[in-house]
């Protein structure tokens, strides 16, 4: 949900493109921490199906 509303803003910029950006960012480490304690450490094809956009990645020092 967060990854869409952020590219659903990302084009008007300013202050709610910012949080949108921070509440993907929270989404995916979040969706990420719980791959890994079910034991799934690899997210190259998460990040490829669900378009994670690399500023996303960023934001938690994956790329």
């Amino acid at each position: 949900m967060a990854l869409k509303r952020l590219a659903e803003i990302d084009a008007k910029g300013g202050q709610e493109a910012r949080r949108c950006l921070h509440l993907a960012a929270d989404a995916v480490h979040h969706y990420f921490i719980q791959r890994e304690l079910c034991g799934l450490r690899r997210h190259d094809d998460v990040i490829a199906d669900l378009a994670i956009p690399p500023r996303v990645l960023a934001r938690l020092g994956a790329r």
